[in-house]
């Protein structure tokens, strides 16, 4: 055979071994779901390719030369090695173990995130979850993170996933400063009077961050957090006013609204994940299982 195994097709290969394992044309082409002349087009590849004869072609079929009997004997430990390894990948990939980096802000992943993943690993043991909270958007581009949590308007582009609902947001404050503030004549809904609590640069894109820039003077702000948990936790303290999440506040007996919730603050949150990964099964399963036990944060929107 002339020395041309750098150009051969492995694909060509595969329907020699079907044909092989078949013991026929017909046979191999309905084990390989193609039709008659496909195999018999993956033949001649093949033949070109070696420089030698396969088959002799007969009227009553194809009959297995010496050469092809010579390579289908060579063939036999490296199909069985391909097919071993072809097993054992799709095994690992199947299989629900391994490990997900998962990222997300602090206010998510105490109020929402942490009890379902506790809930996924009773059901999943094997998979081994790994927790990046952080405010910023990690680069899951760049494998930063498998599978991110986010509030955002426009995720990026880059990425696939699904979105699980609205966020709202309503402005609180703590008794004892509403009832000081009260004791200074400020009306609750004089919002340039109060005191603040505000974001930091890290947090500026939040619709919340500019509607403070827009309607509360750079005087008023008491404290500038890059985290909604540590403003929520400041407004507690009495520090000052603050729109907060309704599902991180609203059902604080230490906070009152002052106010409907605005829609000009309202983000979607969304479930992500880079479009490589969407396949993988330990990442599609923790996503559907996600998207399932969140979406029940959501009741009234319409998907």
């Amino acid at each position: 055979m002339p020395n041309s195994a750098e150009h051969l097709d492995w694909e060509d290969l595969r329907y020699f071994a079907a044909v092989c394992d078949g013991g026929s044309i017909a046979a191999a082409a309905r084990a390989l779901a193609v039709n008659h002349s496909t195999v018999l087009r993956r033949l001649d590849s093949l033949e070109r390719t070696l420089g030698v004869r396969l088959f002799e072609r007969f009227q009553t079929g194809y009959v297995m030369t010496p050469a092809g009997e010579t390579l289908r004997e060579r063939m036999g430990p490296l199909a069985e090695q391909v097919a071993a390894a072809q097993r054992a990948v799709e095994g690992r990939d199947t299989a629900l173990s391994g490990e997900i980096r998962i990222t997300t802000t602090d206010t998510l992943a105490r109020s929402m995130l942490l009890p379902a993943l506790a809930r996924f690993r009773r059901l999943h043991p094997d998979v081994r979850l790994h927790l990046v909270v952080n405010n910023a958007f990690l680069n899951l581009n760049r494998r930063e993170a498998d599978v991110a949590l986010r509030p955002s308007n426009t995720p990026p582009e880059t990425l696939v996933g699904r979105r699980l609902g609205t966020m709202h947001s309503a402005i609180f404050g703590a008794p004892a400063y509403l009832k000081a503030a009260r004791d200074r004549g400020i009306a609750p809904d004089h919002w340039a009077e109060h005191d603040w609590v505000g974001l930091d640069d890290s947090l500026a894109h939040l619709a919340q961050a500019r509607w403070l820039a827009d309607n509360v003077p750079e005087q008023r702000i008491a404290l500038r957090a890059d985290s909604l948990l540590a403003m929520a936790d400041a407004v507690r303290e009495g520090m000052g006013l603050a729109p907060l999440l309704l599902h991180l506040a609203g059902n604080d007996r230490h906070l009152r609204q002052l106010a409907p919730p605005d829609p000009g603050f309202d983000t979607g949150l969304w479930l992500l994940t880079h479009r490589d990964l969407k396949d993988t099964a330990r990442i599609r399963a923790l996503l559907d299982f996600l998207y399932h036990e969140l979406r029940t944060f959501f009741p009234s929107d319409v998907h």
